[in-house]
């Protein structure tokens, strides 16, 4: 079963880029290389119930089992030690990157509050785009009355585009939602 958004990449996205760019060769036409996602739990780095309720939430929203990021500094300021489980990340490569991008834009965005599109400068300079979710219950797998508190988290798309405005036109063909 070939993924609705790969087949519009490859059959209007490619086509439309080369005409926009001039490629000379496919391999040079920019294409989502991973998207990331990023939720950090300092928080509730003491409690590990809820910790772990985060981590289920992530895995739930991603399809993928998360990586639990730990502390490289210890930060008196904080109450942080060297090796505290503090975050939680997912990278979505090949078909479940499609599928999450494609559940992104054509289910999650629309049910966020007063939306009218993503911000078309939250790029890094390198032709990578970043998100930030403010509540995860915008993801139709999250069962409302079984959250504890309501968390966001970061989404990072990865891109081979070498300028912003070549990853924002391939963002846009397939689909991202910009204001205007």
């Amino acid at each position: 079963m070939e993924n609705r958004l790969k087949e519009k990449y490859t059959k209007e996205v490619v086509p439309a880029l080369t005409k926009e760019y001039g490629y000379k060769n496919i391999n040079e036409v920019p294409k989502l290389e991973k998207i990331v996602l990023n939720m950090g739990l300092g928080d509730v780095k003491d409690n590990s119930k809820s910790f772990n309720l985060a981590v289920e939430e992530l895995a739930v929203i991603s399809g993928q089992k998360p990586v639990v990021t730990k502390a490289k500094k210890s930060v008196a300021n904080f109450k942080v030690r060297e090796g505290m489980k503090i975050g939680a990340k997912v990278t979505l490569r090949g078909t479940r990157m499609y599928e999450f991008m494609d559940k992104f834009i054509s289910v999650a965005l629309p049910r966020v509050r007063d939306f009218r599109g993503v911000n078309p400068n939250a790029f890094d300079g390198r032709g990578n785009y970043s998100y930030g979710v403010r509540e995860q219950l915008i993801f139709p797998e999250i069962v409302y009355d079984k959250i504890e508190k309501i968390r966001g988290f970061d989404i990072c798309f990865v891109t081979t585009a070498k300028t912003d405005d070549e990853a924002r036109s391939l963002l846009k063909l397939m689909g991202m939602p910009f204001k205007a």
